[in-house]
């Protein structure tokens, strides 16, 4: 028997309307264009109005990944979305997403690894789809973190923003798709990064703006694993698929902090121009930061077909992942 590969068949987006700016963020939290252009490399970023969801944007980025793919909703057999901004605690957005795209055949679930959440979910649906179990996956990262959001809090609320990435996935006996994978955790390392939810317990002390159930950060902590973690995980993905960073057309990173990236490229001694960037326009936006960059890459022409090109990305649980694709 043939090996089976999952090959990326199509790419969607999809990004609020509403754009908010650093100049809109002045007027409502003491900070200014200049910190957080120098400290994060943010400029603007898009929130869903108050009616809008996680499974709403996740669907429009699914039915435009399913167009570029050809892809009839009715053949979709699984349905993977990321994300820590559920719409509700079941069902599960995935079965919500299913419903507004009218994939009625599709297994359904959630994936929780914030920001690392579509490599954990791109891992999971290449494993069914390697095994034979599913020919047609469709893998989401999708968040509104603006519903999660303590706009109180000056270094948190500058960060996030709203939107949907999404990727078609079809089986093929082609050497093509993703050839690898990686995944990691550090869960005693979990409460330098949070959100609360059902459990009250968090240390309140840490949010002395309020609302327990808002994102809550160390941020000099998260900087220091993130760097690190991304250089490492990327020497990782290299050695299990064979290749070196010079093999590599583009870098597709988790788009939190611009120095961030900066500090891994420079540990990795990588050429910064093999790095696709977008957070400039949209912030943090967790899970969908990945999908929407590489959506955006390959509109750009930054990638094309037989073209190799890593994702790697890290967040809250502490979790990090990585693959490499060939387009």
């Amino acid at each position: 028997m043939p090996e089976i590969y999952a090959k990326l068949s199509g790419m969607g987006k999809y990004v609020p309307e509403k754009i908010c700016t650093n100049a809109d963020l002045e007027k409502i939290v003491d900070t200014s264009d200049e910190w957080i252009t120098t400290r994060t490399g943010i400029k603007e970023r898009r929130f869903a109005d108050e009616n809008t969801y996680t499974s709403d944007i996740a669907a429009k980025a699914a039915v435009a990944a399913l167009a570029q793919a050809n892809i009839a909703a009715s053949e979709v057999e699984l349905i993977i979305v990321a994300t820590v901004t559920a719409d509700m605690l079941t069902p599960n957005t995935a079965c919500l997403v299913q419903n507004l795209i009218g994939a009625n055949k599709a297994v359904c679930f959630d994936i929780n690894a914030a920001c690392s959440g579509f490599i954990y979910a791109l891992t999971v649906a290449n494993q069914f789809i390697k095994s034979g179990a599913y020919k047609n996956a469709l893998v989401i990262g999708a968040e509104c973190l603006s519903k999660v959001t303590e706009f109180k809090d000056r270094d948190t609320c500058v960060l996030f923003g709203d939107g949907a990435g999404a990727s078609v996935l079809t089986a093929t006996t082609e050497e093509t798709g993703i050839l690898a994978t990686h995944l990691g955790a550090d869960g005693a390392s979990g409460n330098v990064l949070t959100i609360g939810g059902i459990r009250e317990d968090d240390d309140k002390s840490r949010r002395p703006h309020g609302n327990p159930r808002t994102v809550w950060m160390d941020g000099s902590e998260v900087f220091k694993f993130a760097v690190r973690v991304m250089a490492d995980e990327l020497d990782t993905i290299m050695g299990m698929a064979g290749k070196t960073i010079d093999d590599v057309d583009l870098i597709v990173p988790h788009q939190a902090n611009i120095r961030i990236i900066d500090g891994a490229v420079k540990r990795l001694k990588c050429d910064k121009n093999k790095v696709f960037t977008n957070l400039h326009k949209y912030g943090n936006m967790s899970a969908a930061s990945i999908p929407i960059a590489l959506c955006e890459a390959m509109e750009e022409g930054r990638l094309k077909e037989g073209d190799l090109f890593a994702l790697v990305g890290f967040g809250g649980g502490l979790t990090w992942g990585s693959a490499v694709i060939r387009a």
